[in-house]
């Protein structure tokens, strides 16, 4: 069993480097399988998921080279098998993104329910519907889904029911090599769809469109290797600014887009805190109070559904009442109960999360429920008073890099403790 033991109330202060993004690197690792020939992938961050993702691709038969931390050759030429391993697949909730790039390459694809972070109903039916309209059958059959093209897939228009980050990129996977013109309405737009259609296009796709919501996807016979360097994590960098915001401090967070974190800086300006905006970086600073304010998470450009728990977290801090509404998920406050263990006034109805601010948490054993629910529990136990321990960390580790490394760099006070199952911190101390 492994833990985060934190000691809080520490400001911030320093510079911290942001990975490659966690969702841009688990599309485009299964999108390695469209490419005739050697692709390099750099800026891929170390984390489980992308571990995982390699080890499901070297099981189907690619060759995968790691060329230093962040980099990785794979050659997809002699993948042996369209069918995914069962429990490897089921783990990791981005397996999905396999169907499409196996349908679109071998017109066939065998590939588990997906796993990962459970925080609502979320569904492949829109998924299966672009799948459909371009050529292909599909059936889940105990606990597979299993899709075939025998005649080739073809060029259909798409209109998604629901914006779905997922459905839209399998169904550009999948259309990438079929006859004729795809185009999917409705799309999502978010950095890491554009980051895909980058990586397509640099191989040899035609795709235009991405961060739009109109997306063209005109097949092509095939596409060739090259080198592509993955975008920064934009959640990763507005959790680390999340956490400055909450502890108190002076960041500099280096390797970051600005203009994808704009919906973040946004309510951090709200609420009092200093961002200033460089070419690759942003420096986040806050020495006063924290204003009240309202948060509704949307598809991007909106607020980001993956920064709901860390902005709970922050405005457990604000002075006044604030509100913050979930629109995108059905079930996204499950952590809101470890919260209360360390003193937050939190009352979730439906959808809403009324946030009584109360100035300070004190530390407490709690879980992390899942990816950033966990890292939401780091930065309120880097904010609290007292010691807190987060277990459960591996759903956290599985995207954020080197997250204790990180904060240790810029003045938090965390260790990441190896405990034996059945044994009480407290107890081995």
């Amino acid at each position: 069993m492994t833990k985060y033991v934190i000691n809080g109330k520490r400001e911030l202060h320093g510079e911290v480097t942001i990975s490659g993004a966690k969702n841009a690197a688990v599309a485009i690792i299964p999108a390695a399988i469209l490419v005739n020939g050697v692709c390099r992938i750099e800026n891929i961050p170390q984390i489980s998921d992308v571990t995982k993702m390699l080890e499901i691709m070297r099981e189907l038969g690619a060759k995968i080279k790691l060329i230093d931390r962040s980099s990785v050759e794979i050659d997809c030429t002699d993948i042996r098998t369209t069918k995914a391993p069962y429990e490897m697949a089921r783990s990791i909730r981005a397996s999905y993104y396999l169907i499409g790039a196996l349908l679109g390459r071998f017109h066939q694809a065998q590939v588990s329910l997906p796993g990962g972070c459970y925080f609502g109903v979320r569904p492949i039916d829109q998924h299966i519907k672009g799948f459909k309209a371009v050529g292909a059958e599909v059936e889940v059959q105990n606990g597979f889904v299993v899709a075939n093209a025998e005649n080739g897939l073809r060029g259909a228009n798409v209109y998604l029911d629901v914006v779905s980050v997922g459905a839209t990129i399998n169904i550009m996977l999948a259309a990438v090599l079929a006859d004729g013109m795809t185009v999917i309405e409705n799309a999502a737009k978010e950095p890491h769809i554009v980051d895909l259609a980058n990586f397509l296009n640099s191989m040899g796709a035609n795709i235009s469109g991405a961060g739009t919501d109109v997306i063209k996807i005109r097949g092509v016979k095939e596409i060739t290797g090259g080198t592509y360097s993955i975008i920064p994590d934009q959640i990763e960098a507005g959790t680390y600014m999340v956490a400055t915001a909450a502890a108190g401090g002076e960041v500099l967070i280096k390797n970051v887009i600005p203009k994808h974190l704009e919906c973040i800086s946004a309510k951090l300006l709200e609420m009092g805190v200093e961002i200033t905006e460089f070419d690759d970086s942003v420096l986040v600073r806050r020495t006063g109070t924290l204003n009240r304010t309202n948060v509704k998470t949307l598809p991007y450009p909106g607020f980001p559904t993956d920064m709901q728990p860390q902005a709970v977290v922050l405005l457990c801090f604000a002075n006044g009442t604030s509100l913050v509404t979930e629109s995108v998920w059905d079930n996204r406050y499950r952590y809101v109960d470890e919260l209360k263990r360390m003193g937050a006034n939190i009352q979730v109805d439906g959808k809403v999360a009324v946030i009584e601010g109360c100035g300070a948490l004190t530390g407490a054993p709690i879980r992390a429920c899942d990816l950033r629910a966990g890292a939401a529990m780091v930065v309120a136990g880097l904010a609290a008073d007292g010691m807190t321990e987060v277990e459960d960390v591996s759903h956290i580790e599985r995207g954020y890099e080197d997250i204790v490394k990180k904060l240790r760099g810029i003045g938090a006070d965390i260790t990441r403790v190896e405990m034996p199952d059945g044994v009480e911190l407290s107890k081995a101390q």
